[in-house]
C-alpha cells in the first residue's frame, strides 16, 4: 500500500518544475499597504516566507512592529491570511494560472512607524532542489505541502481497497442471493409437482369410485 502511494507522489513531485524565487527587502509605512505580484502556472507549488526585520538586535520586537498578510489568487480567492503578524509562511498550489498577490499592510499607528520586512517567494519547487530550497530556510513549508500530498495520495490508496473490498463483498452477497433464488426455485417447481399430482391422484380415485372410468 506504501509502495504505491509513493510511487504516486513521486510522479506528481517529478512534474514539479522551478520557475522563479522573488526575495525583496522593503520599508512600509503604518497605515498604508504594499502588494506583490506574480504570474504562477496553474498546478505549480508556490512557497513563501516573510519577516519583520528587528531593528533592535538584543531586545525583542513590539507590538507596533506587526503587519496584516493576505496571498490572493486572480479569482479573489484567499490562500493565506493573518492579522497582527512578525513573521509567517505560507504554501499552496495554484488551482489556475494567473497573477497571484501578496498584499502586508501595517496598521496606523500613533506615533507613526516604519517596518522592514523581508520576503521571499518561490514558485515551482521541484524535487532536485530541496537542497538549496533549504538553503534558504523554506524546507519545513516545502516538508508540510508534501505532507498534505502524502497523505492526500495514502486517503486515495485507501479508499481504492476499500472500494475494492466492497466490490468482492458485493459479488459474494450476489452469488449467494442467486444460489438461494436457484434452491428456491426448485423447491417451489417439487411442491408444484405435488400438488399437481395429488390433484391427478384425486380425481382417478373419484373417477373410479363412479365408475366414470
Amino acid at each position: 500500500m506504501w509502495g504505491g502511494a509513493a510511487v504516486v507522489l513521486m510522479v506528481v513531485l517529478v512534474g514539479v518544475r522551478m520557475r522563479g524565487v522573488v526575495s525583496m527587502r522593503f520599508d512600509l509605512q503604518s497605515g498604508t499597504s504594499k502588494c506583490v505580484s506574480e504570474d504562477i502556472k496553474a498546478n505549480a507549488m508556490s512557497l513563501g516566507r516573510y519577516v519583520v526585520v528587528n531593528p533592535y538586535d538584543e531586545s525583542p520586537l513590539s507590538d507596533i512592529h506587526k503587519v496584516n498578510v493576505r496571498v490572493s489568487s486572480p479569482k479573489g480567492n484567499n490562500y493565506h491570511y493573518l492579522d497582527n503578524v512578525k513573521s509567517g509562511d505560507f504554501a499552496f498550489t495554484a488551482p489556475e494560472k494567473g497573477d497571484y498577490t501578496t498584499c502586508f499592510w501595517a496598521p496606523e499607528k500613533n506615533p507613526p512607524a516604519t517596518l522592514t520586512i523581508e520576503f521571499e517567494w518561490t514558485t515551482g519547487v521541484a524535487a532536485t532542489d530541496w537542497s538549496n530550497v533549504a538553503k534558504k530556510g523554506q524546507v519545513d513549508i516545502l516538508e508540510v505541502e508534501l505532507k498534505k500530498m502524502y497523505e492526500a495520495v495514502t486517503h486515495i490508496h485507501d479508499e481504492m481497497f476499500t472500494l475494492r473490498e466492497r466490490e468482492d463483498e458485493m459479488q459474494q452477497l450476489n452469488r449467494k442471493t442467486n444460489s438461494q433464488m436457484a434452491t428456491f426455485s426448485l423447491l417451489s417447481l417439487l411442491v408444484c409437482l405435488s400438488v399437481a399430482g395429488l390433484q391427478f391422484w384425486h380425481l382417478k380415485t373419484y373417477f373410479e369410485k363412479r365408475k366414470l372410468v
